[in-house]
């Protein structure tokens, strides 16, 4: 058996788990190959032994105890330098024979190669000796590994005299037939393997190409801005076998695509159709709204008598109607920037635009105390100077209108130039005021937020803002390529703009 524990020692090494459906196929059917080759290899290897040896035994049957009989006859003097005479006739060359008095080996020879009938008395060590007085006398062969020679199978027979009768045949051709079974079975085997290996790479990856292009969609799929707008989905793959597990994943694949390219395309001209109702109902709002107005603030200029309450009531008409212009204008502005409208680009000086902003800000509001810190060198970024005043004015009332009076607000406004595409303006509104409730924060810059939240908790909507100037803010900066964040907790409420400035 130990040819075969050499076949098993050659097995390979358990490998890292492979990650691909791919590689787990491939790894899977060599797996699998190798086993069956190392199996057909280790019974190949067993038959083979099991057969020589077999083979060996019939020889050693044959042969009797013929050859260690004639060692008896040791009257004759040796012929040369270690030879004797003994009977050879029909013995293979290696033949060993002992002969065995009392349990003490006297005579130990074995037929040498080409030798003619000489014989070559063998000088067996104690461990050999010990060995062969060991053998039990039944006529069975046994293996003996003979330090002076090498493993041998023998067999052990009593004589006529009372003497034990050894002889042995070696197990060296039988270990180098087996041995080469091994190399040849192992080349051979390494070639399959490797030539699997290639045929089943190039079977695995035809049989997984449909996959491979359902999974390349879906990674296109996955880096589409789907959050808005019109989306346009990449084709369909038709080329796969329907028939075929693979293909019923891709023929399912391709179905979900196009019921979510319909959901999409409905939701775009869902949005199209709001957006420009919103657009034209701000338009037409207009002219109204200020009609309103304007005959408002005429009928207070009357120079006749009026009731006081009429003189109230057409105060509040003049300034609802100056807050529903106001509204009306921003819904306009986001329609606009929502259709994807080109803003103006020209080099805007952020840093006199920021202190315009806050000098308007401390006159609107004197109980705040605002702080201003600004860049040492003047700070120019491209775009709307208009719009960008309003981002700044929005933020500055937003801090002004949510905080109580005694609130500190400090307006930053640096350069920072980490940025992997060029330098950035920082602008950054901060107030030691209450804080964004945690409810409002996740949608603070979304339409009519403010207003929401109010109508949630049963308080009026008219005393406030509309909710529509952060969200003003978010879509000038973004028009612009920048972002705006947020970072509120009680007593700390920052908003931060940042803008490329190239």
């Amino acid at each position: 058996m130990t040819a075969v524990r050499r076949l098993l020692g050659r097995a390979p090494r358990t490998l890292p788990r492979p990650r691909t459906l791919r590689a787990r196929l491939i790894a899977g059917l060599l797996v699998l190959l190798t086993v069956s080759c190392a199996a057909v290899g280790v019974a190949a290897v067993v038959e083979l032994e099991h057969f020589l040896t077999g083979r060996v035994d019939q020889q050693l049957a044959e042969a009797g105890t013929r050859f260690p009989a004639s060692l008896e006859n040791t009257a004759r003097p040796p012929d040369h330098d270690g030879d004797e005479h003994g009977d050879t006739r029909r013995q293979p060359a290696g033949t060993f024979g002992a002969r065995l008095v009392g349990g003490t080996v006297t005579h130990a020879a074995v037929v040498p190669s080409g030798s003619g009938l000489a014989v070559r008395t063998v000088a067996l060590t104690a461990h050999d000796r010990r060995a062969l007085a060991a053998l039990p006398a039944d006529g069975r062969p046994h293996t003996v590994a003979l330090a002076s020679l090498d493993e041998y199978r023998v067999t052990a027979a009593w004589g006529l005299d009372g003497d034990v009768l050894v002889t042995g045949l070696p197990l060296e051709p039988v270990e180098a037939a087996v041995h080469r079974l091994e190399l040849v079975a192992g080349v051979v085997f390494g070639i399959a393997l490797a030539l699997t290996g290639v045929a089943g790479v190039l079977w695995v990856r035809w049989s997984l190409r449909p996959l491979s292009r359902v999974a390349a969609t879906a990674t296109r799929v996955s880096e589409l801005p789907l959050a808005s707008g019109e989306v346009a989905l990449p084709p369909r793959n038709p080329d796969y076998d329907p028939r075929s597990e693979v293909g019923r994943v891709a023929a399912a694949f391709d179905r979900m695509l196009g019921h979510v390219g319909d959901a999409l395309g409905k939701r775009h001209a869902s949005e199209e159709r709001l957006r420009r109702f919103a657009a034209d109902a701000s338009h037409e709002l207009r002219t109204p709204v200020a009609s309103v107005r304007g005959h408002a603030e005429l009928a207070l200029l009357h120079p006749g008598p009026v009731p006081p309450e009429v003189t109230r009531a057409l105060e509040r008409i003049a300034a609802e109607s100056s807050r529903m212009g106001e509204m009306v204008d921003e819904m306009l502005l986001l329609a606009r920037l929502d259709a994807g409208r080109p803003l103006e680009r020209r080099p805007v000086d952020l840093t006199r635009l920021v202190l315009d902003a806050v000098t308007d800000a401390r006159a609107a509001g004197p109980g705040h105390r605002w702080t201003l810190d600004l860049a040492e060198e003047p700070v120019l970024v491209p775009g709307d100077a208009h719009r960008l005043h309003q981002v700044v004015a929005n933020l500055l009332a937003n801090a002004r209108g949510h905080t109580p009076v005694g609130t500190e607000v400090t307006v930053t406004l640096a350069v920072d130039g980490r940025g992997a595409g060029g330098s950035t303006a920082v602008l950054s509104v901060h107030d030691s005021g209450p804080g964004v409730p945690a409810e409002v924060r996740p949608d603070v810059f979304e339409r009519f937020t403010r207003a929401e939240h109010r109508r949630r908790a049963g308080a009026s909507v008219s005393g406030g803002g509309a909710g529509l100037g952060l969200a003003i803010v978010a879509a000038v900066v973004e028009a612009h390529g920048g972002s705006v964040a947020l970072d509120s907790r009680p007593g700390s409420t920052t908003f931060t703009v940042r803008l490329s400035t190239g």
